[in-house]
């Protein structure tokens, strides 16, 4: 009897053609070897690029003040913070022209608010305070902040 369908065919010695156990082994210790040369530099450009996202965010925050600064003669106070930009202050009866942001006051790459500081000498900060929360740091955890 003649078979009509089958998976595998029979080579020439009759025997089914296939993978043995060690050549899968040696495929899986190879894709293994490539990702772990691989992976951390793909996590590392992950973690720049939110670096970048945010130095960008930050020079964004910056003009949106200066159009501020346009319209009212003066930045928002540090209690009025960022939020300004979006909602009309009660201390700022004209002049105003807002929003100077679409929507709401972004959050930083990792999902928390900018500092933002109005300085005695009438300049402004605004701060991430990067990758881990806290002030100081190296890397992806350094801060960043506006460059005036």
């Amino acid at each position: 009897m003649k078979r009509l369908f089958s998976l595998s065919r029979p080579s020439s010695s009759g025997r089914a053609r296939g993978f043995t156990l060690i050549e899968l082994l040696v495929v899986l210790a190879i894709l293994a070897l490539l990702a772990g040369l691989v992976g951390p530099r793909v996590l590392n450009q992950l973690g720049g690029a939110k670096s970048k996202t945010a130095t960008v965010q930050i020079a964004d925050l910056e003009k949106a003040l200066e159009l501020f600064k346009l319209d009212v003669g003066r930045f928002p106070t540090s209690e009025e913070g960022l939020n300004a930009l979006v909602a009309q202050p009660p201390a700022v009866s004209a002049g105003w022209a807002g929003p100077y942001l679409k929507g709401s006051v972004p959050a930083d790459p990792w999902g928390r608010a900018y500092q933002y500081k109005l300085n005695g000498d009438g300049s402004v900060e605004i701060v991430s305070l990067g990758a881990d929360g806290a002030a100081g740091g190296e890397g992806e955890n350094a801060d960043l902040r506006n460059t005036r």
